[in-house]
């Protein structure tokens, strides 16, 4: 079963890019991320209680948790949805973002002891431009400037925060590092809303369905999942898989949304699988 979680990672993180727009076009990006984690908090607590978890930790894994909440769910998410509400393609965010398991693998060597070999980094190149193939980098796009530094935020800050998560990926159960990780995000998120933002939100049907599509698929199951199969493997073959997540949006794109998708979206994927496939196996 173990086997399984990669496919359903990618298939679920990556069908959050078809539901970021309308959210985004519904609400101020900030809003519509404190009220998603508002929503995840109270999940993660029932589910605490279910299982008989005590949220009760030590002062230094609360805040541990939090601040890898704030990494992950503030300044990465906030990123990423701030810069398309702002006009950044969202093709070519997702392109800055594919970036992180190249980092994530220079980092994970001095950082996690991890041993990063010859065939990872074939893998992260190949996955890179089958990524590149299929996002079909567009140079004569008019890139908002904001956007871009928002976007290179969030792409240092998914980096930084699978890092230190491996880092503390024994210190508690997932179900209870998971529910103060999504304090961590309602609080940050809170805190732009009550001083930078102008919040608002639009609870209309599109809304709502692509916001429970987040909570629930995205939230609870996708990123379940990343923590973890970052708790089990080398952070560096765990974020390999995100290569594919370009093209696996390419694909549900095409599929629920009409867009185009072209031979040299086939090759790039195939590519990417292939890059993704040396990088992570044994």
């Amino acid at each position: 079963m173990i086997r399984v979680y990669p496919f359903i990672f990618i298939l679920l993180w990556s069908s959050a890019f078809i539901t970021t727009k309308p959210i985004v076009d519904n609400s101020d990006p900030f809003s519509a991320l404190a009220f998603r984690f508002f929503f995840v908090a109270i999940g993660f607590f029932l589910f605490c209680l279910y299982s008989k978890r005590s949220i009760i930790i030590k002062k230094t894994n609360l805040i541990e948790s939090i601040f890898s909440g704030i990494l992950f769910h503030g300044l990465y998410l906030g990123g990423v949805f701030f810069s398309i509400s702002i006009g950044m393609p969202a093709g070519i965010a997702a392109l800055i973002v594919t970036l992180q398991p190249v980092l994530t693998n220079i980092l994970s060597g001095p950082i996690l002891n991890e041993k990063i070999t010859i065939k990872q980094w074939i893998g992260a190149f190949l996955g890179f431009v089958g990524a590149i193939l299929v996002l079909g980098f567009d140079l004569g796009t008019d890139i908002p400037t904001l956007g871009l530094i928002a976007t290179v935020i969030a792409l240092i800050a998914i980096t930084s925060s699978t890092i230190w998560q491996k880092k503390l990926s024994n210190n508690l159960p997932l179900s209870v590092s998971n529910f103060y990780q999504a304090i961590g995000g309602c609080l940050f998120h809170t805190v732009l809303v009550i001083f930078f933002a102008e919040p608002f939100i639009n609870f209309s049907s599109t809304f709502i369905i692509a916001m429970c599509h987040q909570i629930f698929l995205v939230s609870f199951g996708a990123f379940t999942i990343l923590m973890f199969l970052i708790k089990k493997n080398s952070a560096s073959k765990t974020v390999s898989i995100f290569f594919l997540i370009p093209a696996v949006s390419a694909f549900m794109g095409w599929f629920f949304l009409n867009e185009i998708l072209t031979q040299i979206d086939l090759i790039g994927f195939f590519i990417a699988t292939i890059g993704v496939y040396i990088a992570t196996r044994k």
